[in-house]
Parts: structure tokens; C-alpha cells; sequence
């Protein structure tokens, strides 16, 4: 009798036990032991230099490694197609800007990914302006001298871009057109090895973000001749908006921002958010941004989502009017 008792009361006190297990909550979702950050572009150009910074500070924000990954190629394809393929867990993060995200989904016929359904919006950082730059081995200081340089070589010159069909591109055919000169576009894998062209004059002008071009800009290795946006930039003053030059269209501002596979649990989501908001906020951090003529501005993943929605139905009626076929 007291061992059926016995036994009873062991029944009672494990039933207890896992009754009390079941009732715990569940572990907050928590941030991977390391997170690496895809960068769609060569190492050593604008981009990755912004990722490595900003992968530095979070690795400090997070506690854990967080480790920049270059998979340059098609203008950030292949980096977006390893983001789409990887774990929904916050692993991996692509930093990636608007051509990425808003403008190679509209130019190509089958991305192998689709924003809106394969990726989800961390955070955003920053905007930003490109620019049109010359080689130092050309003599112009001015895109009207420039202009008057290539009527000069018989109206024909070749104007690098870090990508295929990206906004660099368009920028080249629309001043082409503007100026009655047949420009030319030569496509890099990325801005990096299209500014060593330039630096070794193999090519006289370029267009690519500030960030890629300001330091050589700075050093008198190359020249800034206009920037494209509303207004001048506080990295570059004395350089004309393209629409005090009477090329207008080109003011919307593309940004910056964090993406993850769809899937990721929100509260990891959050403390990624979180740990790039204190990023940027460091002042170093900030400066450097700054210096490379970033306009710094955190993004909450609403607000980016909203920002990539809005500058991808400007530029598909721009791509619409332009004529382009998706390749």
C-alpha cells in the first residue's frame, strides 16, 4: 500500500514538473553567435568600405563577430541571390543601396529574387548622390568643359559605370542626349575596379557614388564635375547639382540600408535594427560616414521599406520613358 503511494505521488510530482516546463515562455529569439554581411561588390570600392566600418561598430553593439563577405558580380545579384538562399535566422544580412534592391529587379528579366516577397528590411542608414568624375589626364574642370573635350575627340567618348543598367547608366545616355554626344557606357564589376581604370587614365570619366570617388577627388587624382540630387553636397560645395546644369530627373536620393531573408524572427530583427542605430550614432562612426559624403539618417524597417517602394516606382516610370528592354 505505501509503495502504490509512493508511486502515486512520484506520477503527481512529475505531472507537476512538466506542467510547470510547459508554462515557462520560450527564450527570446536571440541575434546568432557570428552574422555575416553580404556586400554585392568588389572589395576596396565605396561600399565595402561603408560595410566594414559599420560591421566593426556592431560587432561591438552585438557581442558577436559580424564578418563583411564580398560576392561582387551583376550589379549585387549574386550577393541578393545568397541572401534569399540563406537561414531566416539573422545570420546574414545583405548592405546593399538602391540599385540592388529598386533598379535590377526592373532591368532584368529573372533576378533569381524578388524584394518584396524574399527579403525583409532591417534598417536604414543612409542617403546619398552620385557623381559624374573625370580622369586627371583630362583636362576638364567643369562638365561643360568636358563636354566641349568629347565634341573635341569627334563626340564620341566612353563614361564608366559600376554596374550594367544601373542609374549610372541611364545618367550617361540621358547626358548623351542632352549634349548631342554619342557616350558610352562600359559596365564594371563594381565601382573598385572601374576607379583604377580612371586612375590610371584608361578611361576619362565615371560615374559612381560620392563615397567612391571623394578621397581621390580630395588628393587631385580625379575630378568631380557634378553631382546629381537637389541640391550641393556639404562633402563637395563647389560642385554643381546636375539640375543647376539643366540635366534634370536625376534629384530622388537612393539610400543606404540593412536586408534579411524573409523569415527572420522580429526580435532579432529589432536587435540588429538596434545595434546599427547605436552604430551610426557614434561620432566617429558619423564622421567618417559624413566625410564620404553620406547624408546620415536612421531608417526604422518601415520607414526603408516605404523609401525602396516609392524610389522603385519612380525609376520604373524613368526606365519606361527611357526605352529600355530587360535583358
Amino acid at each position: 500500500m505505501r509503495v502504490a503511494r509512493w508511486g502515486l505521488i512520484c506520477l503527481l510530482a512529475a505531472a507537476v514538473c512538466a506542467g510547470t516546463a510547459l508554462a515557462q515562455p520560450a527564450a527570446p529569439a536571440q541575434v546568432p553567435r557570428a552574422v555575416r554581411v553580404l556586400v554585392g561588390f568588389p572589395a576596396g570600392g565605396g561600399t565595402d568600405a561603408i560595410a566594414r566600418l559599420l560591421a566593426e561598430r556592431m560587432r561591438e553593439e552585438l557581442g558577436v563577430p559580424v564578418l563583411v563577405e564580398n560576392r561582387p558580380g551583376a550589379g549585387g545579384q549574386i550577393a541578393a541571390q545568397a541572401l534569399k538562399a540563406a537561414p531566416a535566422d539573422g545570420s546574414t544580412l545583405f548592405l546593399s543601396h538602391d540599385h540592388t534592391i529598386s533598379i535590377l529587379p526592373l532591368v532584368t528579366r529573372n533576378a533569381g529574387f524578388d524584394p518584396a516577397k524574399d527579403f525583409v528590411a532591417v534598417a536604414g542608414f543612409a542617403t546619398f548622390v552620385n557623381a559624374v568624375a573625370v580622369s586627371a589626364a583630362t583636362p576638364a574642370r567643369s562638365l561643360g568643359e568636358y563636354v566641349n573635350w568629347v565634341k573635341g575627340q569627334g563626340g564620341r567618348a566612353s563614361v564608366g559605370v559600376p554596374a550594367p543598367a544601373s542609374v549610372p547608366e541611364f545618367l550617361v545616355r540621358t547626358l548623351g542626349e542632352r549634349f548631342t554626344l554619342d557616350l558610352a557606357p562600359v559596365p564594371y564589376k563594381g565601382s573598385a575596379p572601374m576607379m583604377a581604370e580612371m586612375l590610371g587614365n584608361q578611361i576619362a570619366a565615371g560615374v559612381a557614388s560620392i563615397p567612391d570617388f571623394i578621397d581621390n577627388h580630395r588628393a587631385g587624382r580625379l575630378r568631380v564635375i557634378a553631382v546629381l540630387g537637389a541640391a550641393r553636397q556639404p562633402a563637395l560645395p563647389d560642385v554643381p547639382t546636375l539640375a543647376e546644369l539643366g540635366v534634370a530627373g536625376f534629384e530622388d536620393l537612393p539610400y543606404y540600408g540593412l536586408f534579411a531573408p524573409v523569415g527572420v524572427p522580429k526580435p532579432v530583427l529589432d536587435q540588429l535594427a538596434a545595434a546599427l542605430a547605436r552604430a551610426i550614432a557614434v561620432p566617429e562612426v558619423r564622421d567618417r560616414l559624413t566625410g564620404w559624403g553620406l547624408a546620415v539618417q536612421y531608417m526604422t524597417a518601415g520607414q526603408l521599406a516605404a523609401r525602396e517602394r516609392a524610389y522603385t516606382r519612380i525609376w520604373t516610370e524613368i526606365i519606361r520613358r527611357s526605352g529600355f528592354q530587360p535583358q
